[in-house]
């Protein structure tokens, strides 16, 4: 594989229907352009079709503007049987300046699958730079964390003895959120995750909500055209001005009307005045063991997260 093999630019304006009611480019938005950058990066080294298991910590750092230039860059940082784990940063400028600077960046796996969706090997990728080593010593640090807050994730229970606020979004999937395997694009179901956490956020906080964190997004199995999906949204835990919301998205055949697990993950908003900054959140108090248990396992997240950053 040549060296161009392993990295791959994406390079578009931010366009004004990618941006939220506060003008900025929502996160979701952020997440697909990072999915597709490292869903070509993964394909382009490969030789096969590739589906999203999972995107690490994304904290938004500084918000994209409308009508700024983007540039989305995917690069391979350390290969499994048949996994790739690619870091993807973006960063923007104003097109009359080109003073790039990064808005956020995150760690993805995608896996290779054949035509059936079985599982295949890829080229082994194989550090060549100081840099290289490094980055790859952290992806498989990243590696045992992530196994850690999967499992921590899993072990959650949420019922309806659970008190806290959530908001559900149900709808069908449209052609148009196909990808090229026939499949939703994992950009457009994190776009869903987006816009579910921001309806709970903005209706716990009565205020403008921006979403400054996205972590441990799991994706379980794929998620077809023309199936039902729901998406659920619920507050865990606030902090000053945060909100610590937990998302589940579930999809299935509307003649079963069964639902499946398709994705899990956290996001955390803050809460933002008239200016634009951050202003006190409601304070959330558990009143059930069930809340209790979820508001403990955030704080487990925020302690996970915090002890390894995302920088590699």
């Amino acid at each position: 594989m040549t060296a161009s093999a392993r990295q791959i630019v994406l390079r578009f304006l931010a366009a004004p229907m990618d941006v939220t009611y506060g003008g900025t480019v929502h996160g979701g938005k952020l997440l697909e352009w990072i999915d597709k950058a490292g869903y070509a990066c993964a394909v382009g080294w490969s030789a096969h079709y590739c589906v999203t298991a999972y995107i690490g910590d994304v904290h938004f750092t500084r918000p994209v503007r409308s009508g700024e230039l983007v540039e989305v860059t995917a690069r391979l940082v350390h290969t499994g049987r048949s996994s790739m784990h690619i870091l993807v940063t973006v960063t923007s400028a104003d097109p009359k300046h080109h003073a790039f600077t990064e808005a956020t960046r995150c760690l993805t796996v995608f896996v290779a699958v054949d035509s059936v969706g079985q599982t295949v090997p890829v080229p082994v990728w194989q550090p060549e730079s100081a840099e290289d080593r490094q980055r790859q010593a952290r992806a498989i640090q990243l590696m045992g964390v992530r196994a850690e807050i999967e499992a921590s994730m899993k072990e959650q229970t949420y019922s309806e003895a659970g008190t806290a606020p959530s908001t559900t979004l149900r709808f069908l999937a449209t052609p148009t959120d196909v990808n090229y395997g026939g499949n939703v694009h994992g950009g457009t179901v994190t776009r869903w995750i987006d816009e579910a956490a921001y309806v709970c956020a903005v209706g716990w906080s009565g205020t403008e909500s921006v979403a400054v964190y996205a972590g441990g997004v799991r994706f379980y199995r794929p998620l077809r055209i023309g199936w039902i999906v729901q998406a659920e949204a619920r507050l865990l835990h606030t902090r000053r001005t945060s909100m610590h919301i937990s998302i589940h998205v579930r999809a299935g055949d509307p003649k079963t009307q069964r639902l499946d697990l398709t994705t899990h993950c956290l996001f955390v908003f803050v809460a933002l005045d008239d200016s634009g900054r951050p202003t006190p959140a409601p304070h959330w108090q558990p009143r059930t063991e069930e809340d209790r248990a979820l508001d403990r396992h955030a704080e487990h997240l925020i302690q996970l997260q915090a002890s390894v950053g995302v920088h590699i």
